[in-house]
């Protein structure tokens, strides 16, 4: 069942998947109807803009990646969905981008097995994805409860649609794709270290551990040792 319809939310904007979304916007509210003519200024920039790019490996599960930057003054939260919710999943599902601020996002999704003797890559997939933005006032937590409070504030920054690419060809959408997997999981890893701890060194009970404190103790102690040499 999908995530999104025609009759809720806000209209897509144009794109290449807005063909079957768009069709049932005489059905929308007049407010809808208005904000759709006014000129559309995207909070977001998507690297791919407007596909999502899997290897077509059948019966398993492959990933996608898209890099989504932050291209307004504000801080802007940013949601994923997706018409297929029990075989795709996102990661990060949503988030908060500082103004400037990138995010490399991986996107699941399990391959099925053609059907009536496709051919593979001819296959039309009719799952879809969008993201969604909301405008936000500093820093905030991210919930996605903010997208249900503030429903009219919510835009469409693009409606996705999947592209298989053959596993076994080289191409450039593939080697571009095995890089924003890469520089995914490298953010990913390096969010799990903890934080590099600057702070004093502590054992013991409390004892602070403080390397200027240690030299001049030493110091002072070799001068007593001289001084009982000298008498």
């Amino acid at each position: 069942m999908p995530l999104w319809g025609t009759a809720s939310g806000p209209p897509p904007p144009m794109s290449e998947a807005g063909g079957a979304e768009g069709s049932g916007g005489s059905s929308s509210s007049g407010a809808a109807a208005i904000r759709s003519l006014l000129p559309t200024r995207r909070r977001l920039r998507l690297d791919p803009p407007s596909k999502l790019y899997f290897p077509y490996e059948p019966g398993k599960q492959v990933r996608s990646a898209i890099k989504i930057k932050n291209v307004s003054k504000s801080h802007v939260a940013f949601k994923f969905q997706t018409t297929a919710p029990k075989s795709c999943f996102m990661r990060p599902p949503g988030g908060i981008l500082a103004p400037g601020e990138t995010i490399i996002a991986t996107v699941f999704k399990f391959v099925e097995h053609p059907e009536n003797n496709e051919k593979p890559l001819d296959q039309k997939c009719k799952v879809k994805f969008k993201i969604v933005s909301l405008k936000v006032k500093g820093p905030v937590e991210y919930v996605p409860e903010l997208f249900d409070e503030q429903k009219e504030q919510v835009a469409v920054e693009q409606i996705l649609r999947v592209v298989f690419l053959d596993a076994e060809r080289p191409s450039a959408q593939l080697d571009r794709l095995k890089r924003q997997l890469a520089e995914a999981e490298a953010a990913l890893e390096a969010r799990k270290k903890p934080p590099e701890d600057t702070s004093p060194r502590i054992v013991g009970e409390g004892l602070v551990i403080d390397e200027w404190k240690e030299r001049r103790e030493r110091y002072l102690a070799r001068q007593q040792i001289e001084g009982v040499d000298s008498v």
